[in-house]
């Protein structure tokens, strides 16, 4: 799994008191043993599938009358960009806690990916996304700082306003299979671009358990009133949305010159077009 930082800042304090980081894009790898796939395994070449997440933690001062050592009540996540339910793509979430607690490292199987504790004190949370099998084999490690107390210290905390850090990032799978592409193609969680003309992929297995579906999302989450709104994003989404429409039309150029005799294929990609 290899990472491409599009930008990176301090945090910004936000008018609600939470931090949002800047954003950045990590690119999966691609599989190395393709070799062996079954055809229902192929790969659409030169497209790319992406899945913005927000991951961060809100944490509540307990108030006085708490244990020193149980001072904070705080939640850490994984959660779609827009709300929307990760479990099409994300299989199971990994945090790494803090060795002092106890069984610190916690699997979450299903969405929505999160957990709870009570603590004192601030360190850094090991998040490890693990994807479907048709989507990749090769799980994706993030890194969150924990932060209980806000930098304004000139009175106490208070027990109902919540300290909020989170981080947007855009996960981008290149060459997906065609079974992953159809099951997401019409999913809200998703971007995905528009396919050439001649392509057809296989019918996405249709989930009937909307209950399932509406329980992984956190848009009526407890905590939702609290999660940072990235106006960042919704441009960023747009920007995603617009390259892969122009990059699903360098590919379908592509196709059309290699049928023409005489005429080799582009062998890279117009100049101002170019993708990592």
């Amino acid at each position: 799994m290899s990472a491409r930082k599009v930008g990176e800042a301090e945090p910004q304090p936000e008018e609600d008191g939470g931090s949002a980081q800047a954003s950045q894009s990590v690119r999966a790898s691609k599989s190395t043993d393709d070799s062996d796939k079954k055809s229902t395994d192929r790969k659409l070449k030169d497209v790319d599938i992406c899945v913005p997440i927000v991951y961060g933690t809100i944490a509540f001062y307990l108030g006085r009358k708490a244990s020193e050592s149980q001072s904070h009540k705080w939640t850490v996540y994984v959660r779609g960009a827009t709300n929307e339910d990760l479990g099409a793509v994300v299989k199971r979430v990994v945090f790494q806690l803090h060795p002092s607690f106890n069984n610190p490292m916690r699997v979450i199987e299903s969405p929505p990916f999160e957990l709870t504790e009570c603590g004192w004190g601030e360190f850094e949370i090991a998040i490890s996304l693990f994807f479907h099998n048709d989507i990749c084999e090769k799980q994706l490690d993030l890194y969150h700082h924990l932060k209980l107390y806000t930098e304004d210290e000139s009175g106490p905390q208070s027990t109902k306003k919540p300290v909020v850090m989170e981080s947007y990032n855009e996960i981008v799978f290149p060459d997906p299979s065609e079974a992953f592409f159809a099951r997401v193609q019409n999913h809200p969680a998703v971007i995905v671009p528009r396919l050439p003309a001649g392509i057809n992929l296989p019918k996405p297995v249709v989930n009937d358990n909307m209950n399932e579906n509406k329980r992984g999302n956190t848009k009526d989450h407890p905590l939702s009133q609290w999660f940072l709104n990235f106006s960042e994003a919704d441009e960023l989404l747009k920007l995603a949305a617009a390259r892969q429409e122009v990059q699903a039309h360098i590919v379908n150029v592509r196709r059309k010159l290699s049928l023409m005799e005489g005429v080799p294929q582009l062998s890279k990609q117009p100049s101002g077009f170019e993708y990592a």
